[in-house]
């Protein structure tokens, strides 16, 4: 390592990584340490500067074991690209073996003779065994790009990335536990509040085990919206901002994950409408839904939902979200407006309007006929807390 280390770490991170690696300045220091300045995974991974004390007798036993890695800004690069297109084979007609008649009968298309084999099964590799005593990550910044929601991408980066983890083993080792913390801020498009992330929590990788918080702040839903665009058009809905508060409280026992979230609506800004266009019917329902909602959670849209998933294959979408707001629609107006989509609600459909929503039938009776229960409920609420102001202020 002290001759041939810088060598020989390029080649095993070209070997578990298979990009090309390069790296400023490598030094091994006492006791035996490792120095690393300028590292380089092409198109995965720079860094500052690394420092790595190997645990020397894991090595030994064939692990990737450390009892300390510190990381000074590194910038790591995920992408998300849609899987590949399959091209079916195109079918070529082969003539068939000739009968014992000694005539040729058409074969079906593309039936070639192939020389059948069985396939050979598919080696085993062995998990990779690694252990972190303590790894920390200062001033890191992650940027995320999905190129499965449009062509052009769409880009989600978190900086100023403080990370802290504690006795972690990738493989079943004992029951030992990993703490983690990380902290970090979210610059959305120019203009825009940054968001704030946080994390922290133990797991237990040998029980699958976990308990964890997680809590992200100033939330920029205009600029999410291409992953919601299909069931919700913020340009006929007027909606040019919106700012969401998200937390979640995890526990997983025997990789059984139930995750409690809570999302919050905070602040949702309205398009003005230019004088000359006339407000329709569409645009006051809208507006009723969306002050109704308010009023009944201090001027905040909230959604209280729960996802379970597993703690080696973890999946979450907006579909939860989705589901959510249906639910408390149905909930706040009724068993009437179940099948309602929550497009139907922001983008003030006509089809409610015109009734020809399953389900809707008194919500679209109530508007055809001018007396629309939700808008008068709310009113009568806001008419009654004027009252009560008046009562205690005389």
């Amino acid at each position: 390592m002290i001759f041939e280390g810088k060598g020989i770490v390029i080649a095993q991170l070209e070997r578990l990584t298979n990009r090309k690696v390069s790296m400023g300045f490598f030094e091994v220091t006492l006791p035996f340490n490792l120095e690393i300045k300028n590292l380089n995974i092409d198109g995965l991974l720079t860094a500052e500067s690394i420092t790595i004390s190997p645990s020397l007798p894991y090595f030994m036993m064939g692990n990737f074991a450390f009892n300390n890695v510190s990381i000074v800004r590194p910038l790591i690069t995920l992408e998300k690209i849609p899987p590949p297109v399959a091209e079916l084979p195109v079918a070529e007609p082969v003539a068939a073996p000739a009968t014992e008649t000694g005539v040729k009968t058409a074969a079906t298309p593309g039936a070639k003779e192939v020389a059948k084999s069985a396939p050979a099964a598919p080696e085993k590799k062995r998990p990779l065994r690694l252990i972190f005593k303590r790894f920390t990550v200062k001033d890191g910044r992650i940027d995320f790009i999905d190129y499965t929601v449009r062509a052009d991408g769409i880009r989600i980066t978190v900086k100023d990335i403080n990370f802290n983890l504690t006795n972690l083993y990738t493989f079943p080792f004992s029951s030992v536990i990993a703490n983690f913390e990380l902290k970090g801020r979210i610059p959305w498009q120019e203009g825009t509040e940054e968001g704030k992330i946080s994390l922290e929590g133990w797991l237990n990788f040998y029980k699958k085990d976990m308990q964890a918080s997680i809590k992200i702040e100033d939330i920029d839903g205009i600029y999410l919206s291409p992953y919601y665009s299909h069931w919700i058009d913020l340009e006929k809905a007027r909606i040019e901002k919106a700012n969401l508060n998200f937390t979640s409280n995890i526990q997983g026992l025997n990789n059984n994950i139930t995750a409690d979230c809570h999302l919050e609506l905070t602040d949702i800004v309205r398009s003005p409408r230019p004088p000359e266009e006339p407000q329709e019917k569409a645009e006051k329902i809208t507006n009723i839904v969306i002050d109704t909602l308010r009023a009944l959670d201090q001027g905040k849209i909230v959604l209280d939902f729960t996802i379970k998933t597993k703690m080696d294959r973890p999946e979450f979408g907006l579909g939860n979200i989705k589901m959510a707001f249906e639910d408390r629609i149905a909930k706040v107006f009724g068993p009437s407006t179940s099948g309602i989509k929550p497009a139907d609600i922001l983008l003030l459909p006509l089809k409610i309007i015109e009734g020809s929503v399953k389900g809707a039938t008194d919500i679209s009776k109530a508007v055809i006929d001018g007396t629309f229960a939700v808008g008068n409920e709310f009113k009568k609420a806001v008419e009654d807390s004027f009252k009560t102001e008046s009562k205690d202020t005389r």
